[in-house]
């Protein structure tokens, strides 16, 4: 779980080391105040896209760190990711460190327990920690995409739906294949034959990637080499060995200041910086000395160059193409030839396509199979929790609408069908939900599917938008629920959400002159009272909005 995140001159923060607990926790505050800001840079340190405006204002690099203590029954596993992807275990695998900076010239590193990791590596491990539910989760449910991605991933299926799409692109590729072989006709020995004299012309030249820009390099070094040598000289002359060299002079000037320096402190500044000149000399000269004593400017490579570029160049002209592209066209015309002397079989590239038909079939078969009991099951638990969410009589319902053909997904569609109100017949989510159901339907959905997820941390931003009263204080409850096996973040701007929360942290900003600085505070028992009265009752507070924000508080 997040055990702990630390925020460094982010966006309105200027520092904030905050502790997470195990349970239900809400975040709330006025509108603005920047309760999203902690979402935004846990977001950053999982992995997401960087953005130098995320920097707070006349600050040079923002920090965000997010430290997780890892379950008893995952520790193995991520010892076991860590030590295949060259991070140090730290606490016997029971701790992770996730670091992020971002700089204002919008460069940005990642770290993982201290080690500097690529941000896939970063996304890989936050998506076995974090589960982020955004405030519009609703709206994805309306691409028939999420709906399918929704439905496998609650039943344990994306890595035999990977697998389907695998075995599919395979068979459509099998299927061009045996296309073009059908295709190729009488004219295919005479393609061959131009394929052959192509790719052995072709071969024998053998481009490479890449091989263009470095050997223009090359050239130009080779090419200039006199002047360059000539220059490095020239420069070492004047450096150090000229009777009057910089190095010399240097060495004199520190030797006067080094002696005035013992007489007033006051030049100590000024001799370190002309020690750490002398320094720096020294190496320039070295390298240069050690540059000219390995610079191999071999004329007999250099007309070897010219006459690989020459060559190069005129291929690429008798191939209307540029020269980058030769490596392509060498790849191209492999494939080609190969296509076109397997078609000369083309029973056996018949007899694969047939091979690869039943293997699709019997794993897609399997998906639709698993996808029917677990869209059932799916569709019971919403079906059920929708009755607490003012949509009594309701039902969803998942279907799987047979395709023709079948294709990378499996042999079917997934199209969530709602019906709002006992008698209406079911139909699409996205013809029949107004926004407020759309957003309960949403949330029921979220909370059904994460009771099922491994992953220890779910976050929901304010995905309780455009509901309230009972149907408030229910999602509050299942919220709380979910807290049981999970630990669950809510950013939320309703009280009866709000009061069934274990533990309560409040974000608030304040504004100087020059500058806003976003704050956060956990609450004790007194100060949840204000802050639910607050969000009851708005910006002035009575004891009957005290009264009612103890009885939410009193009744959770």
């Amino acid at each position: 779980m997040l055990q702990n995140i630390s925020l460094r001159d982010f966006v309105i923060v200027d520092q904030l080391e905050l502790d997470f607990s195990a349970g239900f926790t809400v975040l709330t505050g006025e509108t603005g105040a920047g309760k999203s800001i902690l979402l935004d840079a846990l977001s950053l340190v999982l992995g997401e896209r960087a953005d130098s405006s995320q920097i707070r204002e006349g600050c040079n690099r923002a920090e965000i760190s997010a430290l997780f203590r890892i379950d008893a029954e995952q520790v193995q596993h991520f010892s076991q990711w860590l030590d295949e992807q060259g991070f140090p275990v730290e606490d016997g695998g029971q701790s992770l460190l996730l670091k992020r900076t971002v700089e204002s010239t919008g460069r940005s590193r990642a770290f993982i327990n201290g080690s500097v990791a690529t941000l896939a590596q970063l996304r890989e491990a936050g998506d076995q920690l974090v589960d982020i539910h955004g405030q519009h989760a609703h709206q994805l449910l309306l691409k028939g995409g999420a709906q399918r991605e929704l439905l496998d991933r609650h039943a344990g299926l994306l890595l035999l739906s990977a697998e389907v799409a695998q075995i599919f692109k395979a068979l459509q590729d099998s299927r061009r294949r045996l296309q073009q072989a059908e295709n190729a006709g009488q004219d295919i020995e005479r393609e061959r034959e131009r394929l052959e004299w192509q790719l052995e012309e072709l071969s024998e030249l053998s481009p490479q990637d890449g091989e263009w820009a470095s050997i223009q390099s090359e050239h130009s070094r080779l090419a200039n080499g006199a002047k360059i040598i000539s220059g490095c000289q020239e420069a070492l002359e004047v450096l150090s060995d000229a009777d009057n060299s910089i190095e010399s002079s240097l060495s004199k000037i520190c030797g006067t200041i080094s002696g005035l320096a013992e007489h007033d402190p006051a030049l100590g500044s000024i001799n370190e910086a002309l020690d750490s000149a002398q320094i720096q000399l020294d190496e320039a000269i070295h390298s240069l000395n050690r540059y000219l004593q390995k610079v191999d400017l071999d004329p007999a490579r250099l007309a070897e160059v010219e006459e690989r570029m020459q060559a190069l160049h005129n291929a690429a002209r008798k191939y209307r193409t540029e020269v980058e592209e030769l490596p392509k066209i060498l790849q191209d015309t492999s494939e080609r030839l190969d296509a076109l002397t397997a078609s000369q079989n083309i029973d056996a590239l018949r007899e694969k396509v047939k091979q690869e038909e039943t293997s699709y079939l019997k794993l897609a078969k399997q998906l639709s199979q698993k996808r029917g009991l677990a869209a059932a099951d799916l569709g019971k638990l919403v079906t059920e929790a929708m009755q607490n969410l003012s949509m009594a009589g309701g039902r969803l319902e998942i279907a799987l609408i047979p395709l023709e053909e079948g294709g990378s997904y499996g042999l079917e569609q997934i199209e969530f069908l709602v019906a709002g109100h006992a008698g209406s017949t079911p139909r699409s989510l996205a013809k029949v939900a107004s926004g407020g159901e759309l957003a309960r339907i949403s949330l029921a959905i979220s909370v059904i599917t994460s009771k099922a997820s491994f992953t220890p941390t779910l976050i929901f931003d304010e995905v309780d938008a455009g509901i309230g009263g009972a149907v408030a204080e229910t999602v509050g409850k299942l919220l709380n629920q979910l807290g049981q096996s999970h630990q669950i973040l809510c950013v939320t701007h309703l009280p009866q959400v709000a009061a069934q929360g274990n533990h309560h942290l409040k974000v608030s900003k304040s504004q100087s002159v020059d500058k806003t600085i976003s704050q956060v505070q956990a609450l004790g028992r007194a100060e949840r009272v204000e802050e639910v009265a607050r969000m009851l009752g708005g910006a002035t507070i009575t004891d009957t909005t005290r009264r009612h924000a103890r009885e939410l508080l009193e009744h959770n």
